[in-house]
């Protein structure tokens, strides 16, 4: 049979084979360059989850409640403390304070309290509690728990208006490595100083000797000069008394106190110490000192929204810690019942409840506050949050 099929043009067969050779090429520096980025992508982790996130959602309410408040060892107990015995565990475990507090009459010696200390850090640690705040008020001069009893043998370090008075921050930040030093040794993790009150009110006999002036600038250098030596030493410090107590008239431990300066004014002078300080101060005290002219009444700063949300976080852009001062002052006491002053406090804004008149009322208003939905879940949790980063600082130092 005849074959009729004409033979292929040589030049198409030509044609055909470098198509052919092409599109094979093109399929093979495809798939090398495919085989080559999968091999050298990288292999992504799983995010890490952030423990201090972790631990806060795995606490109970109770647990979460217990963290918001610093109370002295004898509140917890009703009777006078100067060793971490049995009652001082069961009282722990049953309300979980975030940290105590501590005056003359818990500490008698060295050896005693670096024992009342320990023991009370072992509590802690056996039932599985966040590290404590075990705190003293030290400034130095007439506030000195410590040094103002012979049997510590530590020298006072003397009021800061002479440190003041010689201009030079290195000077406020030997107070602090003194005050760290010792505080330090005998097992206390945070002092309530440094004093970062300028004394723009001559007249003012609260703050006078433990301010270390008039001039805003000089304060602010020295304030942060004794925080940085005082964390350095693995104490946290905390500055006092936001909104500044320098121009006050009146004493808060008997009554009432206020400033009549405006917000401006006050931004130009008493707050200048509290401003841009979050590298160096992980807790600030809210005072009970009132601005009217800032807030329109007469509230105390710690329980005032207006002070310590819109001003000092809001403002003054400050992240960390706020305590309040101590609640069980006349400022307080004279105008709001234990409980609801610790709710307003929380509701202002701050995070620590500082030694409320009646603890266990306290505790109770606050459990209430959030179970009726007074204050949220989100609000307890930042709070929380906050003072369990403070504390991640002194596992760190301790380290």
């Amino acid at each position: 049979m005849p074959n009729n099929t004409k033979p292929r043009s040589p030049r198409l067969l030509v044609l055909i084979l470098f198509a052919a050779a092409i599109a094979a090429a093109a399929l093979g520096t495809f798939f090398f360059a495919f085989c080559h980025i999968t091999e050298k992508a990288p292999v992504t982790s799983p995010k890490k989850a952030d423990p201090i996130a972790v631990r806060v959602k795995h606490m109970t309410t109770e647990e979460k409640v217990g963290q918001l408040f610093i109370v002295t060892p004898d509140q917890l107990t009703g009777s006078h403390v100067t060793a971490a015995d049995a009652a001082t565990r069961e009282a722990i475990a049953k309300t979980r304070p975030g940290g105590l507090i501590y005056f003359d009459d818990n500490l008698k010696n060295p050896a005693q309290t670096q024992a009342l200390l320990k023991d009370t850090r072992k509590i802690y640690n056996d039932l599985g509690l966040p590290v404590p705040f075990l705190a003293v008020d030290e400034e130095g001069g007439e506030v000195a728990r410590v040094a103002h009893n012979p049997a510590f043998g530590v020298q006072n370090v003397g009021d800061m208006r002479a440190v003041g008075r010689t201009g030079n921050p290195a000077k406020a930040a030997a107070v602090g490595t003194t005050l760290g030093t010792y505080l330090k040794g005998l097992g206390f993790n945070l002092d309530f100083a440094p004093d970062a009150d300028v004394l723009t009110n001559p007249a003012n006999t609260v703050v006078a000797r433990r301010s270390f002036g008039t001039d805003p600038a000089l304060v602010k250098q020295m304030s942060e000069a004794e925080a940085r030596a005082l964390s350095a030493c693995g104490v946290l410090p905390c500055l006092k008394h936001f909104p500044g107590h320098g121009a006050t008239t009146g004493d808060t431990h008997a009554g009432a106190a206020a400033t009549d300066k405006t917000l401006d004014q006050m931004m130009q002078a008493e707050l200048l110490p509290f401003n841009d300080v979050n590298a160096y101060a992980p807790m600030i005290m809210a005072g009970h000192i009132a601005a009217p002219k800032v807030t329109g009444d007469n509230t105390p700063a710690c329980l005032s929204k207006k002070m310590v949300t819109d001003v000092l976080r809001g403002k003054l852009h400050y992240r960390g810690v706020i305590t309040t001062d101590s609640l069980q002052m006349g400022a307080v006491t004279q105008s709001e019942a234990p409980g609801q002053a610790a709710v307003s406090a929380l509701e202002a804004g701050c995070d620590v409840i500082l030694m409320p008149d009646d603890f266990p009322a306290a505790r109770a208003a606050v459990l209430a506050a959030i179970q009726k939905g007074t204050l949220s879940e989100k609000r307890l949790n930042a709070s929380v949050t906050r003072i369990l980063k403070c504390k991640a600082q002194l596992k760190k130092a301790s380290n």
